[in-house]
């Protein structure tokens, strides 16, 4: 029985992935068809202010593109993850998570960072006020005790 349980659960692993990876795409398409939409109103907007001579604010438009590139590259990402891939650092190309160079451009691939050491970064970066600048030390050391355990 051991062996029909491991198949199963085997089975329900993929088609999750797949599953996964299918409203993935489909929702990366809904946003790309939603993006060209926002640009053909965008256009007409302007022309329509060309005509009337007046100013327009398309301020809100672009932000609700910037939302949307947000979540396709959020999908993008959860899906290279999915997949043990990554994107090559010069030509974006998708690659094998372990891949030291680069198939398509010959580029060599650096480690990539850990949260941690992305957080530790941006804490480092991070103008404090001198009341919190306390708070901002112990972090830090937390962090980088954090980032010791993991290697």
């Amino acid at each position: 029985m051991g062996f029909f349980n491991d198949l199963s659960k085997k089975t329900t692993e993929a088609t999750n992935k797949i599953t996964r990876e299918a409203k993935l795409r489909v929702k990366m398409a809904e946003n790309k068809n939603n993006i060209n939409e926002i640009y053909k109103l965008i256009g007409k907007k302007v022309y329509e202010s060309h005509v009337r001579k007046e100013k327009i604010d398309v301020e809100e438009d672009c932000k609700k593109i910037d939302k949307l590139s947000k979540e396709i590259e959020d999908a993008r990402v959860e899906l290279l993850t999915l997949n043990n891939k990554k994107m090559c650092t010069k030509c974006y190309a998708e690659i094998d998570k372990e891949a030291k160079f680069c198939p398509k451009c010959g580029e060599e691939q650096t480690a990539e960072k850990t949260v941690l050491e992305k957080a530790e970064e941006t804490l480092e970066k991070t103008e404090v006020s001198k009341e919190k600048q306390n708070e901002k030390e112990i972090v830090q050391e937390e962090l980088e005790e954090k980032n010791k355990k993991e290697e």
